[in-house]
């Protein structure tokens, strides 16, 4: 394996100009990120803070009892009780199978960055991986995409769920999972790792209940020897520790409204669209409807002086919520908006490792956390990594294709320019004649039928699409005849897109580390591991 760097712009504008820190975009931000010096700065803001280290570090060493564990572990949770240590964090949604390549890509970011502050800084840090369990839609964590006679196609795991329930609360029937599961990998085609997979993947499945257990046990099996730690945010014990925090909230969710929307209006002002949706009633704050088993986002009711659930479902008055937060904090979860405030008042952190959309959206809440007198962390964009296969890296080679271009935009420019090359001229022109003069001959007809009979005239139609339709099928079947005889070469265009631009997207959106597990055996993520990566917002491309 080699890494080669590459300079590529991000997904969004936005985005884009954070990597290059253009003065557009740093004014909404407290900190540039990978500074030496911006980090020994936050490393004394950190230091004139509490956090609940004890009881946090507590409560992931109990829940992360049930996963793959390890030495280094374990010192991972000896230092976060230190009180000088401190967290690289980040997170996602627990897809199955762990989901796109992006959620480990972020992993990769988390352990790496935490690894080189720690060199640099000469202090603990710890990486954490923030598991987003309390999000409550399962369509999006509950598919994979698989490669299939040279398309995408979508395989969801078939078990329904109709409620808005926590991911954490979805249960998986292994029988079901297992049969599904095992489907996947094969299609993946077989190699000298796919009993093997097939057996981790079933050991993994059977120490799991839910879909963030399942995720939970793959992700730590594969990342236990490099002290990851996780939490998970639906779960009922880790809200235990947020009661005054959730408080907080309610207790001034109007100005968190308001400082949102002020720092939205800000920024949109300098051309940049808005990515939290919000409005003036948000309490962003969702409760938990034990009755339904539903997940409800809550807004406030000013002419009632009330919190309100979507269409009436539930209502509270502030006395009422604050009592729930004390009493009964499980109920609560936070959203987009208060999400990143709960994590910053509970973990120490250096940095937060942020995909695209993350950066656009932590920029909305700069005003939010003056207003708490806390800074946002650095905002470090995490690393973006493409997986070159050397049978694709040939294919781009022999078409003479610049691979900064094709990560950016795919091939079919290139494609289409190749079947131009390729075509018979002269069938073209042929065609072309003959479509010309039938249309004519017909302007011909229709003129005469108008003056003969006008009741005729949508049958004079009718036959002049069908005899154009017929002269454009002979032509297409002509076409192929010619591109049949350059199918390698077409083939090569495919592949390279199907593996590094899917559909049209980054490969990190659509396909799934089982994929690479499949073809390269599961100590392929010890080989990525041991690359040196640099947190300077370039492209990583990784040759396998």
């Amino acid at each position: 394996m080699e890494i080669l760097n590459l300079s590529l712009s991000a997904t969004n504008r936005f985005a884009s100009n954070y990597l290059e820190q253009s003065s557009d975009v740093l004014p909404f931000f407290h900190y540039r990120f990978n500074d030496f010096a911006e980090d020994q700065k936050r490393l004394d803001e950190l230091s004139n803070r509490h956090f609940p280290r004890e009881k946090v570090a507590g409560h992931i060493e109990k829940f992360m009892e049930r996963f793959p564990s390890s030495e280094e572990v374990k010192n991972s949770l000896a230092k976060l009780k230190q009180s000088n240590s401190v967290v690289v964090i980040g997170g996602q949604q627990a897809g199955i199978l762990t989901g796109p390549l992006y959620s480990i890509h972020k992993i990769i970011s988390i352990i790496k960055l935490a690894e080189q502050k720690e060199k640099q800084l000469g202090v603990p840090v710890i990486p954490v991986f923030w598991i987003a369990g309390e999000d409550h839609d399962f369509h999006e964590v509950n598919h994979v995409f698989m490669p299939v006679e040279q398309r995408v196609d979508k395989w969801s795991y078939p078990e329904m769920v109709k409620q808005k329930k926590m991911v954490s609360d979805v249960t998986l029937n292994k029988d079901v999972c297992r049969e599904w599961v095992i489907n996947v990998i094969e299609n993946f085609g077989e190699t000298n790792h796919t009993k093997q997979l097939i057996n981790f993947a079933e050991e993994t499945l059977r120490d799991s209940s839910t879909f963030v257990e399942f995720f939970a046990n793959i992700v730590m099996e594969l990342f236990k020897d490099y002290g990851l730690l996780i939490v998970d945010s639906g779960d009922r014990q880790f809200r235990l520790l947020q009661t005054e925090k959730f408080a907080q909230q309610i207790e001034q969710h109007k100005e968190i409204t308001n400082y949102l929307l002020e720092q939205q209006s800000i920024i949109g002002k300098k051309g940049y669209p808005i990515t939290i949706d919000s409005n003036e009633n948000a309490a962003n704050l969702f409760y938990y409807n034990p009755k339904s088993n539903e997940r409800i986002l809550l807004e406030y009711d000013s002419e009632r002086n009330v919190f309100v659930g979507k269409s009436g479902a539930v209502s509270f008055t502030k006395e009422e919520l604050m009592e729930i937060a004390y009493q009964d904090p499980a109920k609560l979860s936070n959203n987009v908006v208060t999400r990143p405030l709960m994590q910053e008042w509970l973990f120490p952190t250096l940095a937060f490792i942020a995909g695209p959309g993350e950066i656009s959206y932590w920029a909305e809440l700069k005003l939010v956390f003056e207003h708490f007198k806390i800074s946002m962390p650095p905002i470090v964009p995490r690393l973006n990594i493409t997986l070159v296969e050397r049978a694709v890296e040939s294919d781009i080679h022999e078409l003479n294709l610049e691979l900064s271009q094709v990560l950016s935009r795919g091939t079919v420019e290139e494609r289409n320019q190749y079947l131009e090359s390729i075509k018979d001229k002269e069938v073209s022109e042929l065609f072309s004649t003959l479509k010309s003069q039938l249309l004519q001959q017909y302007d011909l007809i229709e003129r005469k039928t108008n003056q003969l009979d006008k009741s005729l005239l949508p049958l004079v139609k009718k036959n002049e699409t069908y005899l154009l339709k017929q002269i454009g099928f002979m032509e297409t079947k002509l076409e192929e005849s010619v591109q049949s005889k350059y199918n390698v070469i077409l083939s090569k265009f495919n592949r390279i897109d199907l593996s590094l631009r899917p559909d049209g997207f980054p490969q990190e959106r659509v396909w799934n580390i089982f994929y690479y597990l499949n073809q390269y055996g599961t100590s392929f993520i010890e080989e990525i591991m041991k690359l040196e990566f640099v947190f300077d917002g370039q492209h990583k491309v990784i040759k396998l």
